[in-house]
């Protein structure tokens, strides 16, 4: 037993750095596939902003027009129209970075994309193998919190020797932390740099966690606001350990459902054995 726990414990902890170092790997890649291409477009956007300014010191409808498309077109790259060339750049490597985790979690917020054709071909390659190194990682770091429980529960047994009720503990102290670590205090942090509100800053947590990026709030995109090196990076560690939390609660919310389902509608779990038994039929007729 003890052998096979190092095993998982080596296999999760293999999957991590490999999972981390993807995202670092790519990263860097978006970085110098994009940056050069946003400061031609930052440059070229400030050109025309310099020459409408010159020379429409009376504004007409065409000129209005022309100059409401180069904004929408700098939007479309990722470039802030509002402020000057010295706003901080969206492909440095903590925005890389953050990026590749929006990639391989499929949120895609939509305020930022790639630009140039090799960077669009990367991300689409970078995506098809990230997705699913996601998904191992985040089902094996499920396994790991699991295992964590258990020995949790193990723990709490030898004091409270009534094993629902500590299971009940354990599932509600689990349900508890996470929420106070990573949807309660990430908003608090987000709404005081980002000088949200807390409902806003939930908000984006919630929309973040549930892979529905809408791009409405996005952090680290304040033109006007210093942030830190590392801030969007952390942003992007924070949304990758939530959403192996979140997917664990769901998976028990499920199970609870299934369970209550049963006991309301014995029958139910006469059916799902008939069907696991005709599943097994048939994947041995296959076989044949």
């Amino acid at each position: 037993m003890a052998c096979l726990d190092h095993l998982r414990v080596s296999w999760t902890a293999l999957l991590t750095l490999a999972y981390f170092t993807y995202l670092l790997v790519g990263a860097a890649i978006f970085q110098i596939l994009e940056r050069e291409a946003e400061t031609n477009n930052r440059y070229h956007f400030q050109v025309e902003k310099l020459s409408f300014l010159a020379n429409y010191t009376c504004l007409d409808g065409p000129a209005l027009e022309k100059f409401v498309q180069v904004i929408l077109e700098a939007w479309e790259k990722g470039v802030n129209p509002s402020g000057n060339s010295t706003n901080p750049s969206n492909w440095d490597y903590s925005s890389s970075f953050f990026f590749a985790g929006t990639v391989v979690t499929t949120i895609g917020y939509g305020n930022l994309s790639p630009s140039t054709v090799c960077g669009q071909v990367f991300c689409v390659f970078y995506a098809l193998f990230g997705i699913p190194l996601n998904l191992a990682f985040l089902k094996q770091l499920g396994k790991s919190l699991i295992i964590h429980l258990g020995r949790l529960e193990k723990g709490m047994i030898s004091v409270v020797p009534h094993k629902r009720t500590v299971e009940v503990l354990t599932v509600g102290l689990f349900v508890l932390s996470g929420s106070l670590l990573f949807l309660i205090i990430p908003p608090l942090l987000f709404s005081y740099v980002e000088g949200w509100t807390f409902g806003e800053g939930f908000y984006f947590a919630f929309i973040t966690l549930s892979t529905i990026g809408f791009g409405d709030y996005v952090v680290g995109t304040d033109p006007d606001k210093e942030y830190i090196s590392l801030y969007r990076s952390l942003a992007g560690v924070w949304i990758i350990l939530a959403l192996a939390w979140l997917a664990l609660i769901l998976n028990m919310g499920a199970r609870i459902m299934e369970y209550l389902v049963v006991l309301t509608h014995p029958g139910f779990k006469r059916q799902q054995e008939d069907e696991e038994v005709s599943s097994t039929k048939l994947e041995d007729i296959s076989k044949i």
